[in-house]
């Protein structure tokens, strides 16, 4: 990765203005693949600060609003892009963490609290899609995404059980596991049980690929910081699981792809100058990156154009405008 150590925030703009210089040296290119994506008068903006670890950014277009999760506080916060205020969606949201939408534009969200994977349908009922399996409660579920088959694959790393802070402290029953759900049938299989800390996932734009973190560096600091990338064989299970990135010393959180197929992924924890988001090639090869002066733990891009990037980081939330093209749906 390329040395940063010239960067402060303050090269970037007056925060507490909210002034930035164009181009934003920020927003690194870092190989000449990446100019396609960077705007040179689009900067970073600070939306939102208030949170307590702001995390699981999703895209509401029918609302124009995001939703995104601020674990610790036990709520749900929703920015609206029209107005640009921030306002509460729930309270209490059970510790939530992960969110995403299904086919039919419902939320599907991990909650630490209950331990669960739960979808609120379009009259505001909470629906339980999961919350064991073998008979024992699941660790916490962390991330998800929603395949087209209507599928849930999720991450259940346990952080939510570690302390009271995001959660309720308690002993993991089950083993560290990477899960798929079958809506349809309420059938879970585990997808992966190699990984220690299982984190943010994503599917490539055809879903041909499953990229996958291992954030166990956090929990041990001789464990690893490394995104994996998965074959996704008939929709239903996953082989190969080579390693993608390696983003140690700190570690990769929430990623998405672009519709060209680039990875777009956080990057935690590893100190001022290097925390941000990463953007990889499909062949995993690192060509720009945006820094961020606090920890980036998700990310997703939304706007009318989906081609604004909404970051969660620590207490803020942060966009900017990139040409590139989010591929989620719906």
């Amino acid at each position: 990765m390329a040395d940063n150590s010239q960067w402060t925030p303050e090269l970037s703009r007056r925060w507490d203005q909210g002034i930035a210089r164009y181009p934003d040296p920020a927003v690194e290119v870092l190989d000449p693949r990446f100019r396609a994506y960077r705007i040179g008068n689009a900067a970073v903006e600070r939306l939102y600060t208030g949170a307590r670890w702001a995390e699981g950014p999703v895209w509401f277009g029918d609302m124009r609003s995001l939703v995104f999760s601020d674990i610790p506080n036990n709520r749900i916060l929703r920015y609206c892009e029209v107005t640009g205020e921030v306002t509460l969606f729930r309270q209490p949201s059970n510790y939530s963490n992960g969110n995403t939408r299904d086919g039919q534009g419902r939320l599907v969200s991990c909650e630490h609290l209950t331990r669960r994977i739960t979808r609120t349908e379009h009259d505001g009922r909470v629906t339980v899609l999961l919350d064991s399996f073998d008979g024992k409660p699941l660790n916490a579920p962390n991330d998800v995404v929603v395949h087209s088959d209507g599928s849930v694959w999720f991450t259940d790393p346990g952080y939510g059980i570690l302390m009271n802070y995001e959660g309720e402290r308690a002993e993991a029953e089950l083993p560290t596991r990477v899960y798929r759900l079958d809506t349809a049938t309420g059938v879970a299989t585990v997808a992966v049980e190699d990984m220690v800390k299982p984190n943010g996932l994503c599917f490539s734009p055809d879903e041909s690929r499953l990229y996958i973190a291992d954030s166990g560096i956090s929990h041990d600091p001789g464990a690893p910081g490394h995104i994996r990338v998965f074959e996704v064989v008939d929709g239903h299970r996953l082989r190969g699981g080579e390693v993608f990135a390696d983003m140690s010393p700190g570690f990769a959180d929430g990623m998405r792809t672009d519709r060209d197929g680039n990875l777009w992924s956080s990057r935690a924890w590893a100190g001022p100058g290097t925390d941000g988001v990463y953007c990889f090639t499909p062949r995993g090869e690192l060509i720009g990156r945006i820094l961020l002066p606090e920890p980036c733990a998700n990310l997703c891009f939304g706007g009318v154009k989906k081609n604004r990037l909404f970051m969660t980081c620590s207490q803020s939330l942060y966009s900017l405008y990139v040409e590139a093209i989010g591929s989620q749906r719906p």
